[in-house]
């Protein structure tokens, strides 16, 4: 439990995550801003349908990303690896997340693009802070 409240407390400094998904032969990645929380371990961030990355989600799709920041020196990485599952949510039960979103991220309440939750199954943060190579490891039980 102590690593993932190390990895969350990260998490809730950070804003912009990478995310890619894939159907048959095509694979996507976009950048956005994220919503983490930390008790469904789970992010959200809001795109269109639309787009490429949606059209390769459809309504669920496996998903795998990652979040940095922007270090001078190689002592000072920390980054993010995640994997997990991404789906649209439904537009009743997304109100409450939107509102919280749009706390984070005012400019947001101008999209009308739909929320999707990104539910984590794995998490490895590489914090040289720590010490050089130093490896955080979280995944969801069963």
């Amino acid at each position: 439990m102590e690593t993932l409240n190390a990895i969350s407390r990260w998490l809730n400094k950070q804003h912009v995550l990478t995310y890619c998904v894939g159907s048959h032969d095509d694979l996507w990645c976009a950048n956005a801003f994220y919503l983490y929380d930390a008790q469904r371990i789970a992010f959200y961030l809001l795109s269109e349908t639309h787009t490429r990355h949606g059209e390769l989600i459809g309504k669920q799709a496996r998903v795998a990303g990652t979040i940095n920041g922007q270090p001078k020196t190689v002592a000072l990485i920390r980054g993010i690896q995640f994997r997990g599952e991404i789906t649209l949510i439904e537009e009743e039960a997304a109100a409450a997340v939107r509102n919280r979103y749009c706390k984070r991220f005012p400019v947001a309440r101008v999209m009308k693009a739909p929320v999707w939750e990104i539910r984590l199954d794995e998490l490895k943060m590489t914090d040289n802070t720590l010490g050089f190579g130093k490896k955080l490891h979280w995944l969801r039980e069963s």
